[in-house]
């Protein structure tokens, strides 16, 4: 019987932790910031071509 509680406990106190969720939720905003800046590499990169093509036409 005292196994069966002392097992019950240990989940109660693993099911209050919450130690590890900042890092968890540190690391799906760096994963999503992630997704983000390669998403706008292409036309940031078609912009910044565009800009030196440009200034290169100048001189």
């Amino acid at each position: 019987m005292t196994n069966k509680i002392s097992v019950l406990n240990m989940i109660k106190k693993f099911l209050k932790d919450d130690k590890g969720a900042t890092s968890i939720e540190y690391a799906i905003i760096g994963s999503l910031l992630s997704v983000v800046i390669v998403g706008t590499m292409p036309s940031l990169s078609a912009t910044v071509k565009g800009l030196f093509t440009a200034i290169a036409e100048q001189f």
